[in-house]
């Protein structure tokens, strides 16, 4: 039998724990009397949230508000809102095909951003090619570890690959939700963990660059942070649940 991969991470200090600690508040906020009646206004919100988030961590910081309203024309903010909106119909393609997913994902995120010829396709790099063939190998089923564990990693090794021109990090956070929306960790894509990596930013990036390094502590700064970041994700659900129930 095959050793898991991704296994040895669990064993790192204090992240069985994080991960755990994430699970179970998740687990508690989706006890929320607002998704019993709102659930699918509860995802349309985290949905924009994210994209938002997800815009703004690419240098394009846009009111929630005036998004909302549908007046903002940027490209990347675009990209983002359309990734956000594709998600949900491309959860059972995902472990199939999950580079076919990743080049979709890319065409929505970087459309008008980048030339039409360089759409969906990853860079020519034979390196980056065989990091990608690994990553798809560990979304079609070659790790049993949690999928909060499995959808950082996807993260993070997207950001440290950049396989696809121009927002290439929209593409890595649309694959991470994927992954926790695809796995039944979060079905219905209420965990805003894009809110959780802008309101971190600095530590975001940090820790992003620290799991390029590969080293044990490199990739134990980027999970304890991408735990940190689904918390904030679950308090987002929290007050989107709350605001919703003030306000009917």
């Amino acid at each position: 039998m095959t050793a898991d991969p991704l296994a040895p991470l669990l064993a790192l200090a204090d992240i069985a724990p994080a991960v755990d600690r994430a699970r179970e508040r998740f687990d508690q906020a989706l006890r929320h009397r607002a998704l019993r009646r709102h659930g699918g206004q509860v995802a349309a919100e985290v949905s924009l949230r994210s994209a938002v988030a997800s815009t703004a961590l690419q240098g394009y910081a846009h009111d929630r508000e005036t998004v909302r309203a549908g007046t903002i024309t940027d490209p990347v903010l675009q990209g983002a809102l359309r990734v956000a909106g594709a998600l949900p119909g491309l959860t059972e393609l995902w472990s199939k095909a999950p580079r076919q997913v990743l080049a979709r994902l890319h065409v929505l995120a970087a459309r008008e951003v980048v030339p039409e010829g360089e759409l969906g396709r990853p860079v020519a790099d034979p390196v980056v090619g065989a990091r990608l063939d690994a990553l798809a190998g560990l979304v079609a089923g070659g790790t049993t570890v949690s999928p909060l564990v499995l959808a950082a990693v996807v993260h993070g090794e997207l950001l440290a690959l950049r396989p696809f021109a121009g927002p290439s990090p929209v593409v890595a956070r649309g694959a991470a939700r994927l992954v926790l929306m695809s796995t039944g960790f979060d079905p219905r894509g209420l965990l805003a963990v894009d809110v959780g990596h802008h309101e971190r930013e600095p530590e975001y990036l940090g820790a992003a660059g620290a799991f390029a390094t590969g080293t044990p502590d490199g990739l134990r700064s980027w999970l304890r942070h991408y735990a940190t970041a689904v918390e904030i994700g679950v308090d987002q659900l929290t007050a989107i649940g709350d605001e919703i129930l003030a306000a009917t």
